[in-house]
């Protein structure tokens, strides 16, 4: 009887170290955003900040940009100057020189300008002008596609170092759970009521939990690494996120949100204009051009006082007649990537649909996870109390206490998991509709306007000009100057 007592003692003391295990886990996975440095907001704003990724694609816009001011040169006059010295000799015969050979040196300066303004193109540039303007808007919606994507991968990044921070500490307080039915079962052994064995299979189970301690410690560390890759620094203390964002309430709103704001439709559509633009330009290309030419030269002589001035002015009209079929060619050309450009659209719309709906359904599985996970934790918290308190009446072995344990282990790492998966599929949800921008999302960050350089290059500014000025400072400003 005293050895009963005596039982039931040392498993009270485990059941009071395991509620406190218990208590510290939940007080850790649970505590406040306020007590912590980093929130879910931060990572994404410091990501937008902070990826070169981004940065490389707004040069790239930045260069498409440009595309516009080249066309747009093309309407404007054209002046050119041409400074040549010229130094020449040899020998003269002839009947002035009475049949006897004279040599001669000439030394000349000529000083031309010239200037040519395009009249008339059948359209054609005007068509290049606005091919340059939809390759500049399909770039933009390429760049918010890089912004979705560095979004996400933050999100992903701050969940899996929450995820891992959590399991660490679950693994932690598993150690100490072990390491209390160990002692349990050691004093239970010297006091005749268990076998070697019973301490042995704690032993063992301490050592699996260690190895497990150690892997989560490892991944917890990779979870680091892939922060500071995606974020661009390192990862402090996390607050825990806050609500799920809004999403769509079904998968057919989702499908139709993303058919109208999806950037890669967006940027689609504005690839099917600018190709049914390039066979418009290659259609003018066969026509005539009209252009007014003029040209003014001073030449004079160092040698003499004989000069020269002279000018022209021109109104020229040309046109193909036959280029070894390289224009029928390009023609032929165009319209076949515009064929390749609508059925691309095509694609992309049905693949964006899919996406969204396949989104959407990952959002229920991982909402259905969750919510099992949840009962799955509390039905195994209640039956590891059961086979605890059976175990002080010697109606369950060691062995039964810490398969329980275990249990209860399994279904608290799983519903961490579920909760990480659930949130990021909310997120992956908002991408696939086309709203996971800093915008939309309203982040304290600011945001790279795509506008404000086309703005100032889309009229073509000379480099002396007010607004070649402007955009000096603008390009100082940013750092790439």
């Amino acid at each position: 009887m005293k050895r009963a007592v005596f039982g039931k003692t040392i498993l009270t003391s485990v059941k009071a170290n395991v509620t406190a295990g218990v208590a510290a886990l939940a007080l850790t996975v649970a505590m406040p955003a306020a007590a912590l440095a980093d929130t879910l907001a931060d990572a994404m704003a410091d990501a937008y900040k902070n990826s070169g990724l981004l940065e490389q694609n707004r040069a790239v816009l930045r260069a498409a940009d440009e595309d516009v001011a080249v066309a747009v040169s093309a309407l404007r006059p054209v002046l050119t100057w041409a400074y040549t010295v010229t130094h020449s000799f040899g020998q003269n015969r002839s009947a002035s020189t009475g049949g006897a050979a004279v040599g001669f040196t000439n030394n000349d300066v000529t000083l031309a300008l010239a200037a040519e303004q395009l009249l008339w193109d059948n359209g054609r540039s005007k068509k290049q002008i606005e091919a340059a303007k939809e390759a500049v808007l399909s770039t933009r919606q390429a760049l918010v596609s890089i912004e979705q994507a560095v979004l996400l991968q933050a999100v992903d990044a701050y969940t899996r170092v929450r995820t891992a921070a959590e399991t660490v500490a679950l693994r932690e307080n598993n150690v100490r759970v072990i390491i209390e039915e160990l002692r349990a079962a050691k004093d239970r052994f010297e006091v005749g009521e268990v076998t070697r064995t019973d301490v042995a299979q704690a032993e063992a189970r301490l050592a699996q939990a260690r190895a497990a301690q150690a892997q989560a410690q490892g991944d917890l560390v990779s979870a680091q690494e892939y922060f500071l890759a995606a974020v661009g620094r390192r990862a402090g203390r996390l607050a825990s996120p806050p609500t799920a964002p809004m999403t769509a309430k079904s998968a057919a709103e989702a499908k139709a949100v993303a058919q109208r704001t999806h950037p890669d439709v967006l940027k689609a559509k504005h690839d099917v204009a600018a190709a049914d633009l390039a066979v418009a330009i290659s259609e003018a290309a066969m026509k005539p051009t009209v252009a007014l030419k003029g040209r003014y030269g001073l030449t004079e002589t160092f040698d003499s006082t004989n000069f020269s001035h002279a000018g022209s002015v021109s109104v020229e009209a040309s046109g193909p007649i036959y280029m070894g079929g390289r224009l029928s060619a390009s023609l032929r050309q165009a319209m076949a990537r515009r064929d390749v450009a609508r059925s691309a659209l095509h694609l992309t719309s049905v693949s964006v649909a899919q996406n969204a709906g396949t989104a959407f359904a990952n959002l229920q599985v991982a909402r259905a996870a969750r919510e099992a996970g949840d009962r799955q934790v509390r039905f195994a918290r209640v039956a590891f109390r059961g086979v605890r308190e059976e175990a002080t009446l010697g109606a369950r072995t060691t062995l039964d206490v810490l398969n329980a344990e275990q249990e209860l282990l399994n279904a608290q790492a799983s519903l961490i998991t579920a909760v990480a998966n659930e949130y990021l599929a909310s997120y992956s949800l908002l991408s696939s509709m086309g709203l996971l921008t800093a915008q939309h999302l309203r982040l304290g960050v600011p945001r790279y306007d795509p506008a404000a350089y086309y703005k100032q290059v889309k009229d073509a500014p000379a480099l002396k000009s007010e607004q070649g000025k402007k955009l000096d400072k603008m390009l100082r400003r940013i750092g790439k100057e």
